[in-house]
């Protein structure tokens, strides 16, 4: 079973439209809407593959009912942790070329005791767990150290631990030793203070990452692949792309793949390269199933193209 834990969860709706004009109307093609954050995504994701998760977020007002009624409808058990605030709704905009804008809500400030009550939450939920995956966003009142104190806590009963957060948060919880984090170039970019503009400068900066902590690091590098490095080596892993309809969630569905086959290793790898890539292909934040995977388009390599420019530089 794999638990996920979001912090700071959202309703989504996605809308896919011709472009986008300054000041005008303009007309969707399509919509949709999903319960969101990063966690939830890897549980609808983890879900969507087959597999049992279970979900433990914060939920207030009529877009939290509404999340944990959606959640219920896709089959994934929720742990609600009920708060006085509303959870936020996220607003995301695809146009028919592929460009992609979100509209991401702050979200509410927790209090003492509905931040003591989550934990708790993760910590009684927890037990049956094999990977607890730790997913975005810290919401106001939770300190930078909170997924640090996660860490420690499902470290002491014995489940390992997925991190995809970024910033202080990110750096913060390292010091707790996560067994995998999960950057995308951007957030590894900040997190080692420097610009990234080939994948050799992406296999150096997650090196750093295992220095100061990680036990993995699993980063995605968009559109030119994703890195796994870990103790035992590194792997570099591509994956073919016909149509790009939506990438949201796509990092979330990745970090799921991993998870799902392992949480280690080039077959990890390979099977995080074939869900991202297959939910990119998605609209909205449509998470893929198994018959929309195609690992015949996958190649993972121990080769990695240390001079290979990445298609979108991270500063």
């Amino acid at each position: 079973m794999i638990l996920t834990v979001t912090p700071n969860p959202s309703l989504d709706r996605s809308y896919e439209v011709l472009a986008l004009k300054r000041g005008e109307v303009i007309r969707a093609e399509t919509e949709r809407t999903d319960p969101g954050g990063k966690g939830v995504n890897v549980s609808r994701a983890v879900a969507a593959a087959g597999w049992r998760t279970l979900a433990v977020l914060p939920l207030g007002g009529a877009p939290g009912a509404l999340v944990a009624e959606l959640l219920d409808a896709q089959g994934i058990e929720v742990a609600p942790v009920p708060i006085a605030g509303a959870t936020r709704s996220n607003i995301a905009l695809a146009e028919s070329d592929g460009v992609l804008t979100k509209i991401n809500a702050p979200g509410p400030d927790l209090s003492a005791a509905e931040q003591e009550l989550l934990l708790e939450t993760v910590r009684a939920q927890s037990r049956d767990a094999d990977w607890i995956a730790c997913c975005g966003s810290l919401p106001g009142g939770l300190a930078p150290s909170w997924y640090a104190d996660v860490v420690m806590r499902a470290h002491a009963g014995g489940a390992r631990i997925a991190l995809d957060t970024s910033g202080r948060a990110l750096l913060e919880a390292l010091r707790a030793r996560p067994d995998v984090v999960k950057p995308n170039a951007e957030e590894l970019a900040r997190a080692v203070g420097r610009p990234l503009a080939t994948v050799g400068d992406a296999l150096k900066a997650a090196e750093e990452l295992r220095t100061l902590g990680a036990g993995a690091v699993l980063a995605s590098l968009g559109a030119d692949g994703q890195l796994l490095v870990e103790e035992t080596g590194a792997w570099f892993g591509r994956a073919r792309v016909t149509t790009v309809r939506s990438n949201v969630g796509a990092g979330d569905s990745s970090l799921a793949g991993f998870l799902v086959a392992g949480g280690t290793g080039p077959e990890a790898l390979a099977s995080a390269v074939a869900h991202g890539a297959a939910a990119v292909q998605l609209p909205g934040s449509v998470m893929p199933t198994p018959a929309d995977l195609d690992p015949a388009a996958v190649t993972v390599t121990a080769e990695i193209p240390l001079d290979r420019e990445l298609t979108e530089p991270a500063s």
